[in-house]
């Protein structure tokens, strides 16, 4: 089930979701006048760069966080229709030329689904441009959490290549190019690291205890990596919709 953002904390951290956002917008390929959806499109970020390069998109942004959705309206303003919606429903929105998402896939476990609904939104002969954590991502954080709660990082899925193949393939998509990129976040700063864990990585565990058991179970965390780094491996996918 979704689950609530501390959106401001989020958009201060030193995200390397800026740099996946830009690899993203590279990828795509638009002329400026096209219908373009952000799934999980989070403070709207990308979005604003998006709509600085090419201010004629009509954009629609999605999310199932209504405090990201806020932290997005606020940079955004009217530029952009904004949309608070569960990628694994159907989406409630009039069909797009394009789809690009930076940081999202990875939360949603039935990529099936997920691709589905996409592509019911997606006009015949449209793309579908994305960025999310991949096989093998988190490896560390993974070990500490068998330490500290006996069980890996729940709540997410990290596919390979060949699943993601066949989920887009199933959903009505044709796979232009799908691959893995090793992408490790190094936070020395114990601090800055366990305001990372606790905003972008574990924010599924603290919403499930008691607001004054959170700083204990993430320096546990912390504390239980092997080293300060956040091993991410990016998933990066580009597709047509059938």
């Amino acid at each position: 089930m979704p689950f609530e953002w501390n959106a401001h904390t989020y958009d201060a951290l030193p995200l390397p979701h800026v740099a996946w956002g830009q690899r993203v917008l590279m990828r795509m390929r638009l002329t400026g006048t096209e219908r373009v959806l952000d799934a999980g499109c989070g403070t709207g970020r990308d979005a604003a760069v998006l709509l600085e390069r090419l201010p004629g998109i009509d954009l629609v942004c999605l999310d199932a966080s209504e405090q990201m959705i806020e932290a997005a309206r606020e940079r955004l303003g009217d530029r952009a229709t904004l949309v608070v919606a569960d990628l694994t429903e159907p989406l409630p929105i009039a069909p797009v030329d394009a789809v690009m998402s930076v940081a999202a896939f990875h939360w949603i476990t039935d990529h099936e689904l997920l691709f589905r609904n996409l592509a019911a939104s997606v006009r015949a002969g449209g793309r579908l441009t994305s960025d999310c954590g991949g096989q093998g991502q988190l490896a560390i954080l993974d070990e500490a959490l068998v330490r500290v709660t006996g069980k890996p990082k729940q709540y997410i899925r990290f596919a390979g290549v060949a699943d993601t193949e066949a989920a887009l393939r199933a959903g009505g998509w044709q796979v232009e190019s799908v691959r893995l990129r090793p992408d490790p976040l190094r936070l020395d700063d114990p601090d800055l690291l366990e305001t990372y864990l606790a905003t972008v990585c574990l924010g599924a565990y603290l919403n499930e205890m008691p607001e004054d058991e959170h700083e204990e179970f993430v320096r546990a965390v912390r504390e239980a990596m092997a080293e300060p780094v956040v091993d991410y491996v990016r998933l990066e996918i580009d597709a047509i919709r059938s």
